[in-house]
């Protein structure tokens, strides 16, 4: 059983790991480097912890013990009891849900044990934005994408906005880092693969004459928002795809349009017709 223990001092040593959650540069080296990631509300701790994420501590306001108390009956992790103020006095903003759990990372496979057994498959190119990342990770395990595979420079989907955005879909679809980009989509394709580019080029297939679901293997490529794919990740797939748009609407958000296309790939029933007007 966890121990309660209520601290009243926003400096305690024991709440390191919940310091400064609003500095973006802070948070995103520190995690990393220190194994851990922020879960924030109730079912994302709870799904955090049916993952299998072991948890180091909690943080919670009063009103959250009982809601909390048997993953606290369960746990051999401290859990900080605060005050709402003090809470933000830590955090650096007003904890709405109440209920912070500091988690341990898992390592992560590599893309070869990820390409292994997928079937359909995620590839990011340069996302920063943790609420795309979160937003694309949540389609991903609604819509049945097998793995998501990551260049070197995309945020880390384990950064609170993103867990939090994803509703802790995160941790439903395995995810690896590509060591190098985009000579790393040489080996998706040896696996396999078939690289198909989401763009919103007039000079695109549309996903319809594309027919990714009856590929064996598919490796979807989408980009950062507003640059979408570089030349270099444009050049390396196999096919160029893109979404049919009307009423004079060029591209959607990045989440947006990720799940229009999973739900083409993933599903042998497409229905993204072609708009003209």
């Amino acid at each position: 059983m966890a121990d309660l223990i209520t601290v009243d001092d926003p400096t305690d040593p024991r709440l390191r790991d919940y310091t400064g959650l609003t500095d973006v540069e802070l948070r995103r080296k520190r995690e990393p480097a220190e194994g851990l990631f922020i879960a924030e509300g109730e079912k994302v701790i709870r799904r955090a912890k049916e993952a299998g994420y072991e948890m180091r501590s909690m943080l919670l306001s009063a009103k959250w013990v009982d809601v909390m108390r048997d993953v606290i009956d369960e746990l051999p992790a401290p859990v900080y009891a605060v005050s709402p103020d003090l809470a933000e006095q830590v955090t650096g903003y007003h904890v709405h849900r109440g209920a912070l759990a500091s988690m341990q990372r898992k390592p992560l496979p590599t893309a070869t044990e990820l390409l292994h057994s997928a079937r359909r498959v995620v590839v990011m190119e340069s996302v920063n934005d943790h609420t795309n990342i979160g937003a694309i990770f949540r389609s991903a395990a609604a819509l049945g994408m097998d793995a998501v595979l990551l260049s070197p420079d995309c945020a880390d989907p384990l950064y609170r906005r993103s867990v939090k955005v994803s509703m802790g879909a995160v941790f439903s679809v395995p995810y690896a880092r590509l060591d190098s980009w985009p000579k790393g989509l040489e080996s998706v394709r040896e696996a396999g693969f078939t690289l198909l580019a989401l763009t919103p080029d007039e000079k695109a297939k549309t996903l319809d004459e594309a027919a990714p679901h009856r590929m064996d293997r598919v490796a979807l490529m989408l980009g950062a928002e507003g640059d979408g794919l570089s030349t270099q990740a444009l050049v390396a797939a196999d096919e160029w795809v893109r979404i049919p748009m009307a009423h004079g609407v060029d591209s959607l958000n990045v989440g947006a349009a990720a799940a229009v296309a999973f739900y083409a790939v993933a599903t042998g029933r497409p229905r993204i017709q072609e708009f003209r007007g």
